[in-house]
C-alpha cells in the first residue's frame, strides 16, 4: 500500500510557515551583528599560517569597515566598541601576515673596501 504524499507536504508547509515567522521576528541589527562576527572569524582564519589567503582577509576587513558604521545606531556602545577593537586587531594581524609574506628588502650594495 502506497503512502500518500500529503503528510510530507503538510510537514514542509509547516516548516515554511515556521521559517517565515522566525524571519518576521528577526531584527536586521541582530543579523548584521552576527554577520560582523562571522566576517571577523573568517578574516582571522584567512590569516592563519596553514590557510593564509591575504586577498580574502582583506575582503573581510573591508566588509567590517563598511558595515560597522551601519550598526552604530542600533547596538549598544560596548558592542560597537568591541567590534571596532576586533577590526583594529584584524588589521594589525593582516599587516603582520603581509610583512611575513613579503621578501625581505635587499641589502644595498656596499662599496668595495679600500
Amino acid at each position: 500500500m502506497a503512502e500518500s504524499p500529503e503528510p510530507e507536504a503538510s510537514s514542509e508547509e509547516a516548516a515554511a510557515e515556521q521559517l517565515e515567522e522566525q524571519l518576521r521576528r528577526l531584527k536586521v541589527s541582530d543579523l548584521l551583528l552576527q554577520t560582523l562576527y562571522t566576517l571577523s572569524s573568517l578574516g582571522y582564519g584567512k590569516l592563519s599560517p596553514e590557510s593564509r589567503d591575504l586577498p580574502e582577509a582583506r575582503v573581510a576587513i573591508e566588509a567590517l569597515r563598511a558595515l560597522l558604521p551601519v550598526l552604530r545606531d542600533s547596538s549598544p556602545p560596548e558592542t560597537v566598541r568591541d567590534l571596532e577593537q576586533v577590526l583594529a586587531n584584524l588589521q594589525l594581524a593582516y599587516a603582520s601576515a603581509a610583512a611575513a609574506e613579503s621578501p625581505p628588502p635587499s641589502e644595498p650594495d656596499e662599496p668595495p673596501a679600500m
